[in-house]
């Protein structure tokens, strides 16, 4: 199963991470200066939850921004009630 959110596609992406040296000009300096460039991934935070597709319950990878959305329909949870006198 890939990394991708079933309903919003977010996916993993790349960029870069900067590193940085000296002084803000505001603060007196001369300036900050780029010293590296290293190649880095972001990675949505994707969760395993059980979702109702086509009226049927699947276990999928959503993004927690599509859960707080409310794109994801969870199943009706199933009451188990013991019933007196059924034998089994």
């Amino acid at each position: 199963m890939p990394r991708v959110c079933h309903f919003t596609g977010a996916k993993t992406s790349s960029g870069h991470k900067l590193q940085t040296r000296g002084k803000a000009k505001y603060l007196g300096g001369v300036g900050i200066k780029t010293t590296s460039v290293k190649k880095r991934t972001f990675k949505p935070n994707l969760q395993t939850v059980t979702a109702v597709i086509d009226g049927s319950p699947r276990r999928i990878k959503v993004s927690t921004r599509a859960i707080r959305q409310g794109l994801v329909v969870k199943p009706v949870r199933r009451r188990y009630v013991h019933k007196a006198g059924a034998s089994a």
